[in-house]
């Protein structure tokens, strides 16, 4: 069977005067798929989330949920999506169970179906022996376990995560991950933002908006598998110093070297892209002559975090070229970056299926339970 799709953007294009929040992005998500959407503070994530949700109206191009239209049927949109944000918004002073009686009267559920709903989320989602507990006082993650409860009591088909693992310990992190994919395994979906690789690399897409536009947009493997990620002859390699306290220096120098063209710190270890013209040896040979000791050198792939870090460095440069070329001001820079098309390779990244139809929209559930009042 041909694998649905859930949401469908088409050049949707965002404005607020002459700010361009959101700037002719393309993409799609797949019925059941853990999509993670990355960029800086700033970049339009959120912006692209209340768009889709139907709070704000796109300034041009479509979108759709479950095959409505974002501006059309916002509403409707509205009943068949949960959102979860970053910062817990739900009621400190209540307890838990009551967090969740609240919820489910917004969404107009009742009788059978509730308790049967109810019964099921907190048997999934574990959290049995906290129900009568006030809910400011569950740790990070347990508040985060209730959140997603909360935004999954009437059952939507659509779920967007804005940051829902900032915050918290790494083993809530994970198990909180461990939830997501159990419920995409039902055919829920899920839209994530993030600013955690790790959590990225666990997506089966991700797309990347930097400056208002999606750069990047692919799997994880083909988006470090991009060209601008290791440039023709070059090698990626991971340096081990033998003085974890000298890494930091031999960072430095390092990327003082004529036939390095990036370095960065990754734990104890140096992540360095060199000219492949210039051998490991010669690289461990120039350490040592530092004082820094026979370092351990081996080739590795590029991460994920090594894909992003290029993008955006290769679109930085571009801004300060034109900056100097032109002598604009930030805000211009801003606006002419914006502009950019097919000028640089940049906009030729990864690009969805333009054999995707809307034809194979899912639609939503006509039959299922709730009213028309949502707390989007």
């Amino acid at each position: 069977m041909a694998e649905q799709n859930v949401i469908l953007v088409d050049k949707l294009t965002v404005r607020y005067g002459d700010f361009m929040a959101v700037n002719s992005i393309t993409f799609y998500v797949q019925k059941g798929e853990v999509f993670g959407f990355l960029g800086p503070n700033g970049s339009g994530k959120t912006t692209l989330i209340k768009t889709l949700c139907g709070l704000v109206k796109p300034s041009s191009g479509k979108g759709s949920i479950l095959g409505l239209d974002i501006a059309k049927d916002a509403e409707i949109v509205r009943e068949n999506v949960g959102y979860m944000s970053q910062k817990f918004n739900l009621y400190e002073d209540l307890t838990v169970e009551e967090n969740i009686n609240f919820y489910a009267g917004v969404y107009g559920l009742k009788g059978k179906y509730l308790r049967r709903r109810k019964d099921e989320l907190i048997a999934l989602v574990g959290v049995e022996n906290y129900l009568n507990r006030q809910s400011g006082k569950l740790s990070g993650g347990w508040k985060q376990r209730l959140a997603l409860i909360c935004a999954l009591i009437h059952e939507p088909a659509v779920v967007f995560l804005d940051e829902p693992t900032a915050g918290i310990d790494p083993v809530a992190r994970r198990e909180l991950w461990d939830l997501l994919f159990r419920f995409s395994g039902q055919g829920i979906t899920f839209f994530v933002t993030t600013h955690y690789m790790d959590e990225a690399e666990r997506c089966g897409r991700v797309g990347y908006i930097y400056y208002s536009k999606l750069i990047a947009y692919g799997t994880p493997e083909e988006i470090k598998a991009l060209p601008i990620v290791s440039p023709e002859n070059t090698m990626r390699m991971e340096v081990l110093v033998p003085v974890s306290s000298q890494v930091s220096s031999a960072l430095t120098f390092i990327k003082s070297l004529s036939y390095v063209q990036d370095a960065t710190i990754f734990g104890q270890s140096i992540h360095v892209l060199i000219n492949k013209a210039s051998k490991q040896e010669k690289l461990v040979s120039d350490l040592v002559k530092q004082n820094f000791g026979k370092a351990g050198v081996r080739e590795i792939n590029p991460s994920l975090e090594d894909a992003f870090v290029a993008l955006t460095s290769q679109i930085d440069k571009e801004i300060h070229k034109r900056q100097t070329l032109l002598n604009l001001s930030d805000r211009g820079v801003t606006s002419l970056l914006r502009g950019l098309e097919a000028e640089t390779d940049l906009s030729k990244s990864i690009s969805p299926d333009k054999s995707v139809s809307p034809d194979k929209s899912v639609s939503p559930d006509k039959n299922k339970k709730g009213s028309k009042t949502q707390p989007l």
